[in-house]
């Protein structure tokens, strides 16, 4: 059983990433690689991964070191999956990068106590040596461009669906029903998060920290999944329904070829509601851009928008929902 203990700050400043983490799916995607499909729907990937590291390939000799010290089975460092500031990939690479000798030394020790024989590389990481960190990084790089990039748009289709099925839960029921909804073996009662079957007995006080939850499309389907080290911003990771998200990422694709990339994403954002601001900073685009963006739409009858205090917040109007939604609006829509 795993516990974590929550005080009343501590459940006011639980909330979940606002975007996929590049770092977790490609530390968890190459799990899934280590063991036989589980998921029919990765099937077609699970396949054309395997083959792009087969033995003697180039991929799997530049991310050797990567997979080497990240195995499918038992624990894997936690400096593969630091806290960063914007979440993309280039910003996680270059906090793994930035990992400081005392981690890693004690994560690669860690791993090297559960699984034994490590790669000859993996002193040198554990040692600090700055060769070993580029290596490590640029081989997780490439994997990424290769095994996992050529699936975001499914993972940014299924984050978002599961983001808004998460909203829906605190909405109804408050930060407990949000907890009590990740997983079958997740219960929250009495302030205290209980995971069950955990491998060995854990109990974590976040003592006012608060919980990051972290949505994976690419974490198996088994009970979330927390970093070794208690000291570290403490984070609980699950995943995601990638059946949703397949549904999602084909009406994206058809939204896109209607009105365009952007405006889908923008229109998609707005079934959440949010600033101007907001919208720009998770579409990674000035606020002016995304001003323009939101103009249209709204000319269009697809959003409406509302100036509170010293912001405008935006929403989907009926007519934008029936498109999002891929269905027919009623004619006095």
């Amino acid at each position: 059983m795993y516990s974590i203990h929550f005080t009343s700050r501590d459940l006011m400043q639980t909330r979940i990433v606002t975007a996929p983490d590049p770092l977790w799916e490609i530390t968890l995607s190459s799990h899934l690689l280590g063991r036989r499909n589980e998921d029919p729907l990765l099937l077609g990937w699970h396949r054309a991964a395997q083959q792009s590291l087969r033995a003697g390939s180039g991929l799997r000799e530049r991310a050797g070191l990567f997979l080497g010290v990240n195995l499918s089975h038992g624990d894997f460092p936690d400096f593969l999956t630091p806290r960063t500031r914007d979440g993309g990939v280039d910003d996680g690479l270059e906090a793994v990068g930035s990992t400081c000798r005392r981690q890693l030394r004690r994560d690669v020790a860690v791993v090297a106590a559960g699984h034994g024989t490590l790669p000859a590389a993996a002193q040198d990481l554990g040692a600090g040596r700055a060769a070993a960190l580029r290596e490590l990084t640029a081989g997780m790089r490439e994997y990424f461009e290769a095994v996992v990039q050529p699936q975001w748009s499914w993972v940014t289709a299924s984050f978002a669906a599961d983001h808004a099925a998460r909203s829906r839960a605190v909405a109804a029921g408050g930060p407990g029903a949000l907890l009590n909804s990740l997983h079958p073996s997740v219960s929250f009662e009495d302030g205290v998060l209980r995971i069950a079957d955990y491998p060995r007995d854990r109990h974590l006080h976040l003592g006012g920290r608060g919980l990051v939850l972290v949505p994976s499309f690419f974490k198996r389907a088994t009970r979330p999944i927390t970093l070794l080290d208690d000291d570290l911003p403490p984070v609980l990771v699950y995943q995601v329904d990638r059946g949703t998200g397949l549904v999602a990422a084909r009406q994206h694709a058809a939204l896109s070829a209607l009105v365009g990339r952007t405006r889908a994403a923008i229109l998609e954002l707005c079934a959440e509601g949010g600033s101007t601001s907001s919208i720009a900073a998770r579409l990674k685009q000035s606020p002016s851009t995304a001003s323009e963006h939101l103009a249209v739409l709204r000319q269009a009858g697809l959003v409406y928008s509302e100036r509170r205090r010293s912001s405008v917040e935006h929403r989907l109007a009926p007519l934008g929902m029936a498109l999002l939604e891929g269905r027919p609006s009623s004619p006095d829509q």
